[in-house]
């Protein structure tokens, strides 16, 4: 089976990526199976480079506020400034201080500097976007900026009596932003914000605000552009998904995390369908994100299952959503040490190349009935891929030995 193996073994290109598919889809997902290995993500940058320069692919989504993505998203097309100032506030979870991702943004920017001295037109332009909502471990971000932002929006472009509400009603509703920021909220529900009376408030104007933007389409791409209408839409995702995100915090029912974990990949998936209408796109993230099976994990003592982004993203594109796996042989520098042979990490460590990609369903019918054993990581931030779900990814991208990365120049979060 290794001899098999070797022999359908590609290497990790654009061009092999591209060719192990049926059809180019607009979404091309690449997970990985922990964060902040800055191996993994030199990997996604130097495939991302591939696929703009081979492929003309000019968008990248990662796991990251979708907010704060429009910072770095404006310094690649056409910021002023340094690149500390973009990136320490352009990233969430703390994953502007990995050198990979500060390396994405300087390359992004400076590409579309020379395009533009080129004369290149706009839309050969890099774009950067996070698909994340503007969540933490420790939190959840309070909807002010969103909603005040899509208020913002149409109360410069329709009528005054159409509005449902005013600057000033909206202020009051939402009142100081720490009640809103809140770690205690987290695990005591009694304390979310989610539980006020104005909070219900705000989710009906926040619906009634969303209805006036897709209502005046027309017009506002009219009077404004297609982009400006677009990045509203995005505050109207953003404000509604975290206004929903902190009444299910407010939730004591046993199924509160699980309810929470769910909508944050709705979340993620309701940015990557509107990214995906200007496709097509490289995603990056965790593999329990952006597969098409069930995710699962423990939290708070229980297990958790919810639909992945992926899954919800794939239901509604079919081929035009590509999924390429990451796994690993060893992180030994958090103990993750070399697989046993009889799981599929094992029989993929047994081909004598350092990273290689596969065709993850020709793998799974040369597997045949014989089903590798799971791998267990005694290290709980790797996710070893599941054989009984193989043959749901398009390819897998293996890599054998994963390096100790220099360390981030500030906290990272843990956040999955």
């Amino acid at each position: 089976m290794a001899t098999d193996t070797k022999d359908t073994a590609h290497p990790v290109e654009a061009a092999a990526v591209m060719g192990m598919l049926p059809g180019r889809p607009r979404l091309l997902a690449l997970g990985e199976p922990t964060h902040g290995e800055g191996a993994l993500l030199d990997l996604r940058n130097e495939l991302f480079r591939q696929l703009v320069e081979e492929e003309g692919h000019r968008t990248i989504a990662v796991e990251s506020d979708c907010m704060a993505g429009l910072i770095v998203d404006d310094y690649v097309t056409s910021g002023t400034g340094t690149l500390d100032q973009f990136v320490e506030s352009g990233f969430s979870h703390g994953w502007g201080a990995f050198p990979a991702n500060r390396e994405l943004v300087r390359w992004m920017r400076a590409r579309n500097v020379r395009a533009a001295e080129e004369g290149r037109p706009a839309s050969d332009r890099l774009r950067f976007a996070g698909f994340d909502g503007p969540l933490e471990i420790t939190h959840a971000a309070s909807p002010r900026q969103a909603l005040t932002a899509l208020h913002g929006y149409l109360a410069a472009h329709v009528d005054a009596d159409l509005l449902p509400c005013t600057a000033r009603t909206l202020d009051r509703l939402l009142g100081p932003d720490d009640r809103w920021t809140d770690p205690a909220a987290m695990t005591d529900p009694s304390r979310s914000a989610g539980r006020s009376a104005g909070t219900g408030r705000l989710r009906l104007l926040a619906d009634d605000l969303v209805a006036l933007l897709e209502e005046r389409t027309p017009h506002l791409i009219t009077a404004t552009s297609r982009e400006e209408w677009d990045r509203a839409r995005l505050y109207g995702r953003t404000a509604t998904g975290l206004l929903r995100y902190h009444r299910r915090m407010a939730d004591t029912s046993p199924n509160r995390l699980a309810r929470l974990t769910s909508l944050r990949d709705s979340m993620m998936a309701g940015n990557l369908l509107a990214l995906a209408e200007r496709g097509p796109v490289f995603v990056h993230a965790h593999n329990a994100h952006l597969q098409r099976h069930e995710s699962t994990m423990r939290m708070g003592g229980r297990p958790l299952e919810w639909w992945s982004a992926g899954a919800l993203v794939s239901a509604r594109l079919g081929k035009e959503y590509a999924f390429v796996a990451t796994a690993l042989g060893t992180i030994r520098h958090r103990g993750v040490d070399t697989p046993p042979p009889d799981t599929l990490e094992g029989l993929l460590y047994a081909v004598p190349r350092d990273r290689f990609l596969v065709d993850a369903r020709r793998l799974a019918a040369a597997l045949g009935g014989t089903r590798p054993e799971p791998r267990v990581s005694p290290w709980f931030g790797y996710a070893p891929l599941d054989p009984a779900h193989l043959a749901d990814s398009d390819g897998v991208v293996f890599v054998k030995d994963v390096p100790r990365s220099r360390p981030p120049a500030g906290p990272v979060s843990p956040r999955g």
